[in-house]
Formats: structure tokens, C-alpha cells, sequence
């Protein structure tokens, strides 16, 4: 079953250890097949780099295991959230990378300050609000979902493919697996990019307004340019 999105989902988690972005089990990829409203994301506690895609893990939007001997990532609940409420994504990536982290653990969001950053989001990356007790102690990981989706409620999850939960770590998606991926190694490398500038200048300005739409606007959307497509 979804033999096709479980190497897509395979491929992405081996290359989240391969480009550095999840250490030891820090980190997990999954894909949606909207017409049949299922799930294919890596297994609980296995290494990123680990598992073959066979071992990925099909499950509903309810959490259900419709298909795997393993079980499913512990972050099941947070990817299904997501997927209920961003209807047009096809992929999300969690880890725990270092710079974005710092941010997530400074609750702090990445100020857009160049045009790297503004090529590829639209202003600053944001935090969350941090959990309350009773969220984290009851349903903690589809908690973190809502969280996300709350501060999403006057953000374009599209113009903003990525976000920072307060005191965990970054989350980003796409239209499928890769692209997710692609997201969470553009985060971090703004991210990298935004502490260097903090430490040359603590009060560093953001970028304008009209600068920033300029390069999101010449990459994204009906009038963009760059590229080949």
C-alpha cells in the first residue's frame, strides 16, 4: 500500500540525517495521499537514517495504524493535525536542528534581516505560544498541533511553510515529503544566518518592507520570474 509515498517519505527521513538536521532520532518525515486521506511517516525511536521504507508506517488521520509492523512516529498526532487544517499540504518535517532550536528555545522568532531569507519566507519565522500545563499533560503531541495552527490564524501557511514551537523545535511542510524537507534546510540555514547577525549587531535591523516583497514576490506567486519555470 502507498508503496510510491513510502520511498518518497524514506528518502526525505534519510536525507534529513544526511543533511544534518536530526542527530540520533531527532527528527521525522511524513507524506499525505489526500484521496485517501492517509499517513506515511517514519517509525517511533528509529534513526532517521535507519529505517528502510518498508518499515515506514501508513496510518489515517485519526492516528489509526492501517498498515506497519512498527509504531508510528510519537509526533503522529501533531503531523495529523496539520494536515486537517493546512488542506493543501503534501508533506511535513519535524527536527530538532540546531539553530532553528535555539530560537524555539529562546521562544523567540527568526527575524527576517536579508534577502536569503526573504527569498525564501515571507517575514519573520514565528513561535508559538508555549503550552500550558493541562496541554502538555494531556493530549501533549496533537496539543503542539493546535498550538501551531492557533499562531497560524492570521499567518498564509504558504507563505510561511515553517514555524518554531516554544521551547521544542521547528516544524515545516511542503507540497510532498522533499519539499518539506527542502523547507526545514532553508530554516536552518536562515536561522544560522540570523544568530551570526545578532552577534555583530544585537540591534540589527529587519529588512524593509518593500525589499522583502520584492525577493519573496520574485520567487513566489502568479507574477514571479526566477527560474526556469
Amino acid at each position: 500500500m502507498l508503496e510510491d509515498l513510502k520511498e518518497q517519505v524514506w528518502q526525505a527521513n534519510r536525507n534529513l540525517a544526511r543533511r544534518g538536521l536530526a542527530a540520533l532520532t531527532w527528527g521525522n518525515v511524513s507524506g499525505i495521499d489526500r484521496a485517501r486521506g492517509l499517513v506515511v511517516i517514519k517509525p517511533s525511536g528509529a534513526a532517521c537514517d535507519d529505517a528502510g521504507p518498508a518499515d515506514m508506517v501508513v496510518v489515517d488521520l485519526e492516528g489509526n495504524v492501517v498498515e506497519g509492523r512498527l509504531k508510528p512516529s510519537s509526533d503522529t498526532p501533531t503531523h495529523a493535525v496539520l494536515y486537517k487544517a493546512f488542506e493543501k499540504i503534501g508533506g511535513i518535517t519535524h527536527t530538532h536542528s540546531s539553530c532553528a532550536t535555539m530560537f524555539a528555545q529562546a521562544r523567540s522568532e527568526i527575524p527576517c534581516f536579508g534577502t536569503t531569507h526573504a527569498d525564501h519566507f515571507y517575514g519573520p519565522v514565528p513561535i508559538t505560544r508555549s503550552m500550558t500545563q493541562e496541554e502538555v499533560e494531556s493530549e501533549y503531541e496533537a496539543n503542539t498541533g493546535k498550538v501551531i495552527v492557533e499562531r497560524f490564524e492570521d499567518v498564509d501557511p504558504g507563505a510561511m511553510p515553517a514555524v518554531l514551537v516554544a521551547n521544542h523545535g521547528p516544524f515545516t511542510w511542503g507540497e510532498s515529503p522533499a519539499d518539506s524537507l527542502r523547507n526545514a534546510i532553508a530554516l536552518e540555514e536562515v536561522a544560522k544566518m540570523a544568530l551570526g547577525t545578532l552577534q555583530i549587531d544585537p540591534e540589527a535591523d529587519a529588512i524593509s518592507s518593500y525589499l522583502l516583497d520584492r525577493h519573496y514576490f520574485r520567487k513566489h506567486g502568479a507574477g514571479a520570474y526566477y527560474g526556469q519555470g
